[in-house]
């Protein structure tokens, strides 16, 4: 079939531009349409979480990431210094990873052995990083890898059928194999496309800006809960959020204006503040969404097109990295001919769960965040229990978004989590090896036999052998190109054993062998 590309994205922010880069490092031809035509400044999530940080890092990104933080760390500690009379920050943020619900979590109470919280080497320092950082730092990306993207260019409907999707914008149609909506909360693509779309409907507005006022002396930093909602000030210059249960808004396509925030913020702190401008604002809800399936047919979905929920904890964006992580290296496989069409079907297995999971996360938040008598006496308990180990661990591992894991045969404590960051014993790390965006069996034993399985794999998947001296146990680990484990064995498994389960993985993830009639 001859197509313009063989795949259209749909959105061009930092979840189609992700995906976009993954599809590239498979072979594929990408086009990425985008309406916009430049990074939208409008405020939106300030921080990552581990696993994005750990899949940025794993394609090189990283010293990208650490430098953006650092950036916004230092207006943090100009900020700080100047509320404190002087006195910085130490470490990590102001000694807090996160919030549930607005109860701070310390980063001193968290238990880093917890599946989900260690293993991330350098990945577990990087989080304050803004969303518009990272939609830069892909764009450059994108154009490193030769990515089509077309700024200003809007998707106004598509025709599909079994052999191809027909894409028409405002700049004419392009015909593509495959069409990925990674278009946002309002998914034009999830609309036309006919996905359901079930899910609880919205009981709060929030609004967050940036803003300068006067009057804020009295403004601490932080989280507060009040008789009228929520808000919060900082942790950045002039940031304000408010929370209030009056359902959603009339008009949710109106201006914010600084006489709106200023009688809301008003109302739900008590203090007499005076907003004189507005930066940048924006208005959520707790509107909380989920599609039953990502793929119909050769039209699938990723991030907001595929699920909606409130904006605390900046799950969003991340989740949305998960899902194109996920969903690239597949896609490019079977356009490729390299795995069937079937690989597919993987991808709504293992990115629903998740999904669901991150939308009864945000709905437990707004539960506590409720200003009525029984659900202060909920928030009261959570924010006890968020004074234990054990609690602010819990809740750190569900906010950082660690801990997946996905079906998948073999018994292995590793098999279906995210690979550990193996230090190698030449210096490298087990990321350094995934730059590449190709499967990785990493040797740990000097087995012949594992290295000849792979052999049929060439071009499909790298094969390392090393020494990992921080984990003897270990004598091969078979690690997707998402930077899942597939497969693992510990030194001591006896022959046939050692090697029992890697042919399936490798056939089940990355098709029959080469010189089985699949292209290497």
């Amino acid at each position: 079939m001859d197509y313009d590309v063989d795949v259209v994205v749909a959105g061009g922010g930092p979840v189609g531009l992700m995906l976009a880069c993954e599809l590239r490092l498979g072979g594929a031809r990408v086009a990425v349409l985008e309406r916009l035509t430049e990074v939208d400044a409008t405020i939106k999530g300030g921080a990552i979480t581990t696993p994005s940080a750990e899949a940025l890092y794993r394609r090189g990104m990283l010293p990208a990431l650490a430098e953006a933080q650092r950036r916004a760390m230092d207006r943090l500690q100009a900020f700080v210094r100047e509320r404190n009379g002087g006195d910085g920050v130490a470490g990590r943020g102001l000694g807090i990873v996160g919030h549930f619900a607005g109860i701070m979590l310390r980063a001193g109470l968290v238990d880093r052995t917890e599946p989900g919280l260690d293993d991330a080497g350098p990945a577990a320092e990087i989080a304050f990083v803004a969303q518009q950082d990272i939609e830069r730092l892909l764009g450059r990306r994108a154009e490193e890898l030769g990515v089509d993207v077309r700024r200003g260019v809007e998707l106004t409907r598509f025709d599909a059928d079994g052999e191809a999707v027909t894409v028409h914008t405002d700049r004419g149609a392009v015909r593509a194999g495959w069409l990925v909506g990674c278009d946002g909360g309002r998914s034009t693509v999830r609309k036309l496309g006919g996905f359901a779309f079930p899910g609880t409907r919205p009981e709060i507005t929030c609004h967050q800006a940036v803003v300068e006022m006067t009057g804020a002396e009295d403004v601490e930093v932080g989280w507060f809960a009040t008789d009228a909602g929520v808000y919060t000030h900082g942790p950045m210059p002039g940031r304000v959020v408010t929370v209030e249960f009056d359902g959603p808004p009339a008009d949710r396509d109106a201006p914010v204006t600084a006489e709106d925030l200023q009688a809301r913020l008003r109302r739900v702190s008590g203090l007499d503040v005076t907003i004189t401008g507005v930066r940048t604002a924006t208005r959520f809800t707790d509107h909380a969404r989920q599609v039953t399936e990502y793929r119909r047919g050769r039209v699938l979905l990723a991030g907001d097109a595929a699920h909606v929920h409130s904006a605390f904890g900046s799950q969003g964006l991340s989740l949305g990295i998960g899902d194109a992580m996920n969903l690239g290296w597949k896609l490019a496989a079977v356009i490729a001919g390299r795995a069937p069409e079937g690989l597919l079907d993987t991808y709504t297995a293992e990115r629903h769960p998740v999904g669901a999971g991150v939308l009864d996360w945000t709905r437990a938040q707004v539960a506590a965040m409720r200003p009525d008598p029984r659900s202060r006496a909920l928030r009261g308990i959570v924010r006890d229990l968020a004074g234990t180990v054990e609690g602010t661990t819990y809740l750190t591992a569900r906010l950082n978004g660690g801990g997946v894991r996905y079906a998948s045969p073999g018994g292995h404590p590793l098999t279906g989590r995210s690979a550990p960051d193996l230090a190698l014993a030449d210096g490298s790390r087990l990321a350094d090896h995934l730059h590449g965006g190709r499967a990785l069996l990493l040797d740990l034993a000097d087995d012949p036999g594992l290295r000849a399985l792979a052999a049929g794999y060439a071009g499909r998947v790298d094969a390392l052998t090393a020494r990992c001296p921080s984990r003897p146990e270990l004598a091969a680990v078979l690690v997707r190109p998402d930077g899942f484990t597939a497969w693992a064995v510990d030194v001591g498994a006896p022959a046939p054993t050692s090697t029992a389960g890697l042919a399936e993985a490798l056939e089940q993830w990355f098709g029959v062998p080469r010189g089985a009639g699949v292209p290497g």
